[in-house]
């Protein structure tokens, strides 16, 4: 279970403890929230930094702009509160979560006279699917749940009900003995894991769904696609059809919480060798050069937790 010493709630630190909310809370009955997930990464080069912080915070405002929410602090200060939540807590790397939804107000449907609440929570956490999965790949099965169309809800949004869509597909695919899930979209072409961007190599190609796929738009998704496009790699953004998994050479996801991770088997098909790639393995390298602040041509993705007091 998380446990830090504090947590950043509507303007202070509070101890973890009495970081509370009332059980009439809209968010808790309604999924009205958005959230971020963010890493800070302890580097040799500037301490302890938070990747792509301003890509996060930029994303939860519109975010929380397409749901109606204004966020009652600018963006600037959220990002302050991040990297005084991670010095307060002592943490040289962790995860983060920033979490603005509607309180406690009046019940029903419509949460427009709810307050906005902000919370900005960190903890330490290993990879998402595991070390093992990170080095050696992860088992993952198509699953029956269906990625939520774009003419019901928003998928380019990190809304907090909307992830009810990734827990079924997760719960699935757990009681089933897999790893990880890959969700279609309503046309029945790839989509995403169930909290992951997903990509297909295949005779040397790289292949990501786009947008219109109802993908969430990854921040690390587009941070590994700049990286393939430096290394020298074709990379496109196009449907999938879902054979082309059982046919790739390489798979691999990426997202904040599972970093980059290959694939290795997707409904019991093996993929390539059934380990991970020589391109996956490349992409990953580098990958993990710039969480850490190992290559200078990616450092401008790291906000540094020492910065906290510029700009104040």
């Amino acid at each position: 279970m998380p446990q830090g010493d504090y947590i950043w709630k509507n303007g202070e630190l509070v101890p973890w403890a009495d970081a509370k909310v009332h059980v009439l809370t809209h968010a808790l009955h309604y999924g009205t929230g958005v959230f971020e997930g963010v890493r800070c990464y302890d580097t040799a080069s500037h301490g302890p930094a938070v990747f792509r912080h301003r890509d996060h915070v930029d994303r939860l405002f519109k975010s929380s702009e397409l749901f109606y929410m204004p966020v009652p602090f600018s963006q600037e200060e959220i990002r302050q509160a991040t990297l005084e939540t991670i010095a307060a807590n002592g943490l040289r790397s962790c995860y983060i979560r920033p979490l603005v939804f509607r309180g406690e107000g009046p019940m029903g449907l419509s949460p427009l006279d709810s307050p906005v609440d902000v919370i900005v929570a960190c903890w330490e956490w290993g990879s998402y699917l595991g070390d093992e999965g990170k080095a050696k790949g992860v088992r993952a099965k198509v699953s029956s749940w269906r990625r939520l169309s774009p003419s019901g809800l928003i998928p380019h949004a990190k809304a907090s009900g909307q992830y009810l869509n990734s827990v079924l597909a997760k719960i699935e695919i757990t009681k089933a003995g897999y790893e990880e899930a890959i969700l279609l979209d309503d046309r029945g072409m790839v989509c995403e894991g169930s909290g992951e961007n997903i990509f297909v190599v295949r005779d040397g190609v790289i292949a990501t769904p786009p947008q219109s796929a109802s993908i969430l738009d990854g921040i690390n998704r587009r941070s590994v696609m700049t990286i393939a496009k430096d290394l020298g790699y074709e990379l496109v953004e196009r449907d999938l059809g879902r054979a082309e998994l059982y046919l790739a050479d390489e798979i691999f996801l990426t997202g904040t919480a599972a970093e980059l991770t290959p694939v290795r088997e997707v409904d019991d098909h093996t993929i390539g060798a059934g380990g991970m790639g020589p391109i996956t393995a490349e992409l990953q390298r580098v990958f993990e050069d710039a969480l850490h602040g190992r290559d200078e041509r990616y450092a401008d993705w790291l906000d540094p937790v020492d910065a906290r007091e510029q700009a104040r």
